[in-house]
C-alpha cells in the first residue's frame, strides 16, 4: 500500500468503513511509514480539537431574545390553528394551502426524527461489527492464524503482534476446549481472538485493553448469534457464538473462574 492510497483510505479508516483486509494493510503501512503516521496524527489532532467545547460559541443575548420574541408560544399556535380551521369550515370556501404547509412541516419533522433515531449508537455499531467479523471468519475459513489446543502455544504466538498480552486459558475440562487463535481488527485497533468450541459450535473470544472494571457479562442475541460483553482486569471481552444462550453463559462463568484463579 503506497502513500497515495493511504491518504485516500484515511477518511474511511476514521469512519470505520474499511474492510478487514484494507484496515490491516492500512495499519501495517502506518507502522513502517513515518510520513503517513504524521498525517494520521494530524487528522486525529484536528478531529479531537473539533470535539472540544471551547469551539462552541454562545449566541448573543440580544439575538436570543429577538428569536424568542419572534416565535409564537405553543398554546397560542394551537389556538390560532384551531380558529383558522373553524373559520375555513364556516366560510364554505376552504383554502388547503395552510393545511398542506402544516402537514408538510409535520411530515418533515417526523422523517428527520426517524433518521436520527435510526443512526446506531457506538455500542450498536461495535456489536454489528463483531457479528459481521464472526460471520466472515466462518465463511472465509479464517477462524485460525495459529491452530493449537495448548495455551502455551497460542499465547506466545501473539508476542510482537500486539501491544498487550492477552490472557489465554484452557477450558477443555469444562467442555469448551481451546482450538486456536488469530489476530483481527476491531474498533480501529488490532485485537486478539481466542477460538474455543462447544461441541461443533465455535466461540470467538475477542480481547483488547479497556477499562479496569465495568459492565458485567450479559448475553444478548443479534441475527441468530449470542453475544456477551464485559470488562475485567483492564481488558475488554466480547464472546460470540451460534451456540445457545445457556451454553455461552456457562462458558463465560467458567472463563471468569479460570481468570480469577
Amino acid at each position: 500500500m503506497d502513500h497515495e492510497l493511504v491518504l485516500e483510505l484515511l477518511p474511511g479508516y476514521f469512519d470505520q468503513e474499511l474492510g478487514l483486509s484494507e484496515a490491516l494493510e492500512f495499519e501495517r503501512h502506518l507502522e513502517g511509514c513515518e510520513q503517513c503516521r504524521h498525517v494520521y496524527a494530524q487528522h486525529r489532532e484536528v478531529s479531537a480539537q473539533l470535539r472540544q467545547a471551547v469551539l462552541r460559541v454562545n449566541a448573543p443575548q440580544a439575538l436570543a431574545q429577538r428569536i424568542e420574541a419572534a416565535l409564537p408560544s405553543l398554546p397560542a399556535t394551537r389556538e390560532t390553528l384551531g380558529e383558522r380551521f373553524r373559520r375555513w369550515l364556516g366560510s364554505g370556501s376552504l383554502s388547503w394551502a395552510p393545511v398542506g404547509a402544516t402537514l408538510a412541516s409535520v411530515v418533515a419533522l417526523s422523517v428527520s426524527m426517524s433518521l436520527y433515531l435510526a443512526v446506531p449508537s457506538p455500542d450498536q455499531r461495535l456489536t454489528q461489527q463483531l457479528v459481521d467479523d464472526h460471520i466472515r471468519s466462518l465463511q472465509s475459513d479464517h477462524l485460525f492464524d495459529v491452530v493449537s489446543t495448548d495455551k502455551h502455544t497460542v499465547k506466545p504466538w501473539f508476542n510482537g503482534k500486539l501491544d498487550f498480552a492477552p490472557p489465554v486459558v484452557d477450558l477443555a475440562q469444562q467442555g469448551y476446549p481451546l482450538v486456536g487463535g488469530r489476530l483481527d481488527f476491531v474498533n480501529q485497533r488490532p485485537v486478539a481472538v481466542m477460538v474455543y468450541r462447544y461441541k461443533l459450535h465455535p466461540i470467538n473470544l475477542y480481547v483488547w485493553p479497556g477499562n479496569e472494571a465495568g459492565a458485567k457479562p450479559q448475553v444478548l442475541e443479534q441475527r441468530g448469534y449470542h453475544l456477551a460483553h464485559w470488562n475485567a482486569a483492564g481488558m475488554n471481552y466480547w464472546a460470540i457464538t451460534d451456540a445457545g444462550a445457556g451454553e455461552l453463559d456457562a462458558f463465560i462463568r467458567d472463563l471468569l473462574a479460570q481468570l480469577a484463579a
